[in-house]
């Protein structure tokens, strides 16, 4: 058994990534690997509902100052989509505000070009529902108190949308969106323009940035590592739980890097939209966040993780 002192626990700083069940918030995750690991620095990376299940990145230790960039990956999902009703929250677990008792006339064909109507840059509605702020208060605290909620939209990407399986009134879609999507927006929004309403029934996040379902670990199978002590075989380096280009440094760029030193962009580097690279040393550690100055054709620490 892996002993929990301090030395070892300060010497983790990566990602677990979990495949949360149903029923738990992101949060209670959360605290079940803060619990079982003994560490303190803990944090979710994209909040999953309690109603959805899937892909949830947890960084631990320094990593945990990666979070802003692993949260901003884009995600994909499995989602089951009911015709015929729309519900104050968007999904199964809200109050039904409208029901067609009318028969769903609506083709396969016709849905999936109204489904296709949300692929590209879309401006979005949040659902009253949901934990953005209106003037330093959460969503949802307004609309379970009866307040109205006026949310503006904002602009999301949505990069592919493809129905999986048909079988009215529910239907099952791949979504391969951006961070900051609200599938069950995107539900209630289709079913409002066919005519008959729609809302979320299930939720499954089968992609987080470069983490799959492939990589993630069950909840249930980590608890039992937590009482063997092996849980740390799971831990991801954080030089790997990023999605974006990668540079490799020698010593000397390492020592200037965390100096704070700019150092020379090897040729054809790449970056991320924002210009992000990830610079990690040659024995594997993540060393910094780089920013490439195109102008200068040069890497400018921007966050240094090894002292």
């Amino acid at each position: 058994m892996q002993p929990k002192n301090q030395d070892f626990l300060n010497t983790i700083s990566g990602a677990l990534v979990v495949d949360k069940p149903t029923g738990m918030t992101s949060h209670d995750v959360v605290q079940a690997i803060r619990m079982g690991t003994g560490l303190k620095r803990v944090g979710h990376t994209g909040t999953l509902d309690p109603r959805a299940s899937g892909v949830l990145v947890i960084l631990l230790g320094p990593a945990v100052r990666l979070s802003e960039y692993v949260s901003a990956s884009d995600k994909r999902y499995q989602a089951i989509i009911r015709l015929g009703a729309t519900t104050d929250t968007y999904d199964a677990d809200g109050r039904f505000t409208r029901e067609t008792s009318s028969p769903i006339n609506v083709t396969e064909e016709q849905f999936n070009t109204a489904l296709q109507k949300y692929v590209g840059e879309i401006e979005q509605t949040p659902p009253p529902y949901s934990a953005v702020k209106v003037q330093g208060r959460r969503a949802y605290d307004m609309a379970r108190k009866g307040e109205e909620v006026d949310l503006a939209p904002r602009k999301i990407n949505v990069y592919h949308l493809e129905v999986l399986e048909w079988a009215p009134p529910e239907v099952v879609v791949d979504v391969h969106c951006s961070s900051g999507t609200y599938v069950r927006s995107l539900a209630h929004d289709v079913g409002n323009d066919l005519g008959y309403g729609a809302y979320l029934t299930g939720l499954r996040r089968t992609k987080s940035g470069r983490f799959s379902l492939r990589d993630a670990v069950p909840l249930k199978k980590l608890r039992e590592a937590f009482v063997t002590g092996n849980w740390y075989q799971h831990v991801i380096p954080a030089a790997e739980a990023l999605d974006m280009p990668m540079v490799e440094l020698t010593s000397e760029q390492v020592d200037a890097v965390k100096h704070g030193h700019r150092i020379p962009a090897p040729e054809g580097t790449e970056a991320t939209r924002e210009g992000l690279i990830r610079a990690v040393s040659m024995e594997g550690e993540l060393v910094a966040l780089m920013f490439l100055d195109e102008a200068t054709n040069e890497l400018q620490p921007k966050k240094v993780f090894l002292q």
